[in-house]
């Protein structure tokens, strides 16, 4: 695996006390992407382009939206799924990670929240999951704590589950079962409507019992997906980037977790990456094109130049598994998607 770089220059932390006075979504249904953004490039040697990028960002940034009742150890379940309540669940984490060690809140709260890993376009987790790799790659500072208290809110306010899938034929490795997910019917509308038409998913590492195995299978997840995004990525080249960066953020998140959570974390991180296929997945893959000795850093700064937040996302999971095909799928996303002006 691809070993990044430590922020030292103060910049992600002067970028995300810019973040939190903004909320986690925008026009009431889209993402805020840049805490993961800028969290990628600073992980990457990329601190001084952080400001930078985000001054592009900022104009699609809104207002931390107005809270509506304190979420209380009383009424949690209640207010759990509820994007209304977004600033309250943030404002619950913010509380618990201020008293408590953020370990301990992660792994309560993990599997609270994992089987609704689904909601917002599973962005949450992929948030949770920038946050806890820099908290565990560097200094433990406030910005980065409240970091996760929103990551951590986000998730719960959006939490959606995924029930009662019917179990199909599978196979041995994840690239064959990926290539055996059945599309939806009628690949139309946008991510809540297509995700309930997910019934249907191919059984992976079922069998799967022993927290190393579940490690080494889940990294096989993200290899395997972000090699598929380069044959694939057409078929919607931003959404398909959530097939390789939601399990890649609970990849990342598991040597925070105790052990006993990671079996359940690979099978709720393989159904988000098969359900995203199912639902965005085109019917024929094309040849992608070779990377050319194009080095992972060259790839990180063609992605840092062209802007896109799922972009530079999708070239960050690619350089945590650095080779031909993973590059390939980077350059590919930088093909296919429209550059941040």
């Amino acid at each position: 695996m691809h070993t990044t770089g430590t922020d030292t220059t103060g910049a992600l932390d002067e970028a995300l006390q810019r973040l939190h006075v903004s909320g986690p979504e925008r026009l009431g249904r889209l993402t805020n992407h840049a805490p993961m953004a800028v969290e990628a490039l600073a992980s990457h040697g990329q601190g001084r382009a952080v400001h930078r990028w985000l001054d592009l960002y900022a104009p699609k940034l809104e207002e931390f939206p107005a809270g509506v009742a304190p979420v209380t150890a009383a009424n949690w379940r209640e207010a759990l799924g509820e994007p209304r309540r977004a600033a309250d669940w943030i404002g619950h984490f913010g509380r618990e990670i201020h008293e408590r060690p953020w370990r301990d809140v992660l792994a309560e709260w993990w599997p609270r929240l994992l089987p609704g890993m689904y909601g917002g376009s599973t962005h949450p987790v992929i948030r949770v999951g920038h946050a806890v790799r820099t908290l565990l790659a560097g200094e433990v500072t406030g910005p980065r704590l409240t970091e996760l208290a929103h990551g951590l809110g986000y998730w719960a306010a959006r939490h959606r589950p995924v029930a009662d899938l019917v179990p199909l034929p599978g196979a041995d490795n994840p690239a064959a079962a990926l290539d055996a997910v059945p599309p939806i019917a009628g690949q139309d509308g946008g991510f809540p409507d297509r995700l309930a038409r997910v019934t249907h998913l191919p059984v992976w590492a079922a069998s799967v019992t022993d927290p190393d195995t579940a490690y080494e299978r889940l990294a096989e997840l993200v290899r395997a997906a972000t090699h598929r995004y380069a044959t694939h990525g057409h078929g919607e080249e931003t959404m398909l980037v959530h097939a390789a960066t939601a399990p890649n953020a609970v990849l990342r998140t598991l040597p925070a977790l105790p052990r006993a959570l990671w079996v359940p974390s690979l099978r709720a991180a393989w159904t988000a990456s098969a359900a995203v296929t199912a639902m965005y997945a085109p019917a024929e893959a094309v040849v992608p094109s070779s990377p050319d000795g194009v080095t992972p850093e060259e790839v990180f700064e063609r992605a840092l130049s062209h802007g896109d937040e799922h972009v530079v996302k999708l070239a960050d999971t690619a350089l945590d598994f650095p080779d031909d095909r993973s590059l390939a799928a980077a350059l590919r996303a930088i093909e296919l998607s429209e550059p941040l002006r």
